[in-house]
């Protein structure tokens, strides 16, 4: 371990402590596998055969494809339901991706049939638990890290694993600025965001791995077909049951405008890249 500046502070249990609720328990899809499971068979039963990059991460992915040849054999952990995968796949020589969703697995099995990937492989196995030794010239994951509890142990197995490179994805904040808003000019208690990239670059510090960081700008608006369901999306974060709906309301409507019958919310935020060479190998 690296002793330094940060001796005094322990990043990997802020990170543990930021999966935990704010009533202080882990909430039930962090620990429970089948729940989880669930979750992704929900999301890629509304998915095509044919899925499409969602265009706000672009940025994020075009930064990702300059560390990468079209030589590399490239290992992705926790691909969801491949929102880079098949935008990467033509790019590389051969891409390995793991997930621990069964449904995962089968989705994108489904997919690569549909698209005849043959470069693509694919591994249902957590990643934290793989035991496997096999080394790729890249290996990345972008929000992937949510459910890691052990978080030392996942970033360890990247630098153990990764040949040329490892990289970590997340899309960072800020938050939506009426939350912000509202969080400098009410005393509403407002779920803000426990953990970020920069508990990982810190936990990479205190393994001796001197990380670089690139962040790119990122632009998403969200829309709605009702201002009902605009102020319901909008006020998730909000953990109190009673407050000043209207106070809430004026200041969701200076983020916000109504244009062709919809409702639209547009939003600044970050994405940010984690990368390093492997180290001690």
């Amino acid at each position: 371990m690296k002793i330094d500046v940060n001796d005094k502070v322990d990043f990997v249990h802020l990170w543990q402590e930021g999966m935990k609720g704010w009533n202080g328990q882990m909430p039930e899809r962090m620990v429970n596998d089948e729940l989880e499971d669930s979750f992704w068979k929900e999301v890629v039963m509304r998915k095509s055969l044919d899925p499409k990059m969602d265009e706000h991460v672009i940025p994020l992915f075009t930064k990702l494809k300059t560390h990468i040849k079209s030589s590399d054999h490239v290992l992705e952990i926790g691909p969801g339901w491949g929102n880079y995968t098949f935008s990467l796949l033509p790019d590389v020589n051969t891409l390995t991706c793991i997930d621990s969703s069964s449904h995962i697995v089968e989705y994108l099995q489904q997919v690569k049939n549909e698209k005849k990937g043959t470069q693509l492989e694919l591994i249902h196995h957590k990643w934290e638990e793989w035991d496997k030794t096999e080394k790729y010239d890249v290996v990345f994951g972008i929000n992937c890290f949510y459910r890691m509890y052990h978080i030392k142990t996942a970033l360890q197995k990247m630098n153990e694993t990764a040949r040329r490179l490892a990289i970590i994805g997340m899309t960072t904040g800020p938050m939506r600025p009426h939350y912000l808003e509202l969080l400098q000019t009410t005393n509403l208690a407002i779920n803000i965001p426990r953990r970020d990239y920069i508990h990982l670059l810190n936990i990479l510090y205190e393994l001796g791995i001197y990380a670089q960081c690139e962040t790119v700008e990122l632009q998403r608006t969200f829309t709605y077909h009702s201002y009902e369901e605009l102020i319901k999306a909008n006020t998730i974060k909000i953990r109190e049951e009673k407050y000043d709906r209207r106070l809430v309301e004026k200041v969701i409507e200076k983020y916000s405008y109504y244009q062709d019958g919809k409702y639209y919310y547009p939003h600044q935020f970050h994405g940010v890249l984690l990368h390093w060479q492997p180290k001690n190998q």
